[in-house]
């Protein structure tokens, strides 16, 4: 696979810090910062970019790379590349469509996305919207365990090809953000049952695994001990998050934590990350250590806030062409090429992390 063909100089949208300028001018305040801002202090926050800006390259070559292959696949489901666009709660607030909009941009584009179920217009809807195509359904666990069936069962019943249970909110993390601004989301203002989250355990989810005949993700994973512990649970996906920074402060940057939880799961289950990814670059970073997939969600939220469905695949064009421009540069034509070299290298950031620092050209105005 080569370049992608839309690349035309009179696109309005040519580079990914586009996306980000468009959407802060369209957006409330209160919808940005819902967006960009993290827990308390918004360390994790800031830790999962500089994370990522702490990896260098390593490139060869004089290597044939005429023909780049940045295809990926999750749960045996083709992607155009191995981006997964994360589970993002409360998109009917500033995408159009809510959560049918990342939806009909991965079938557009061909990729995946994980709806969250506080997601309007929810999950059967959603589906309807493209019935024939992959997706995978994430819930919060907010009722008891006929509750939590259920929504297993529609799942199941619509075609989606995977459930996930999101295991990092057992408290909703201070956004002090939006606390300062008394801002609520319209999911968190009809919020309840949390403490049913509370008492969620490793007993449910063999429980669950025991008696759905659906592949099972687990998103929050963030140690070693937690990632043998799914895999001992027959889970399919590890997905190694720490909710873009937004609940527990002061943890660990998400790429940092990659190489201990690649070793525990030992290829007994795919695995997904995501943490501050806002480049093809990141993606290939996290490829080269050994994921599967790559979850996008505040890249995925700017460019629905900037342009709907058609700003999302845009996006994905983008990140596309970045993705291929690495690999051709690095001097390798696949993801199993770029495992078997060493082209990784611990450096020091060379700015401090924040919100857009991933994008550095809106700070000189462009």
């Amino acid at each position: 696979m080569n370049e992608p063909s839309k690349d035309a100089y009179d696109a309005e949208y040519l580079v990914l810090h586009e996306f980000a300028k468009a959407a802060k001018e369209k957006l409330s305040v209160e919808s940005w910062d819902y967006i960009m801002g993290g827990a308390e202090t918004e360390t994790t926050f800031k830790r999962n970019r500089q994370a990522l800006d702490s990896v260098a390259f390593r490139p060869r070559v004089l290597c044939d790379v005429d023909d780049i292959d940045a295809s990926g696949t999750l749960l045996g489901c083709p992607m155009r590349i191995p981006v997964l666009l994360a589970p993002i709660g409360s998109l009917q607030d500033f995408i159009p469509g809510g959560g049918a909009g990342p939806t009909l941009a991965a079938e557009r584009f061909g990729n995946m996305h994980m709806l969250s179920s506080t997601c309007h217009p929810g999950l059967e809807e959603v589906a309807a919207a493209a019935p024939d195509y992959q997706k995978i359904f994430q819930l919060y666990v907010r009722g008891d365990r006929a509750w939590v069936d259920d929504h297993i069962r529609r799942a199941i019943d619509v075609g989606y090809v995977g459930f996930c249970f999101t295991v990092d909110l057992d408290a909703y993390g201070r956004r002090e953000r939006d606390l300062a601004k008394r801002h609520k989301t319209t999911s968190r203002q009809k919020a309840k049952g949390e403490n049913f989250q509370y008492r969620f355990s490793w007993d449910d989810i063999k429980r669950i695994r025991d008696e759905f005949d659906i592949p099972l993700i687990l998103k929050g994973i963030a140690t070693a001990e937690d990632a043998a512990m799914a895999v001992e649970h027959g889970i399919n996906v590890v997905y190694v998050s720490n909710h873009g920074g937004r609940q527990l402060d002061h943890g660990r940057g998400g790429l940092e934590v990659l190489p201990e939880i690649v070793s525990a799961v030992s290829g007994k289950a795919e695995i997904i990350f995501d943490g501050g990814v806002m480049r093809g670059n990141d993606v290939v970073k996290a490829m080269a250590m050994g994921v599967n997939a790559v979850g996008i969600g505040r890249l995925q939220a700017l460019a629905g806030a900037a342009a709907g469905v058609e700003g999302m695949v845009r996006m994905l064009e983008i990140l596309e062409l970045e993705i291929i421009t690495t690999l051709r540069l690095l001097g390798v034509r696949n993801y199993d090429e770029l495992l078997k070299g060493n082209y990784l290298h611990a450096c020091d950031p060379i700015r401090e992390a924040g919100a857009l620092s991933a994008f550095p050209l809106l700070d000189e105005g462009y």
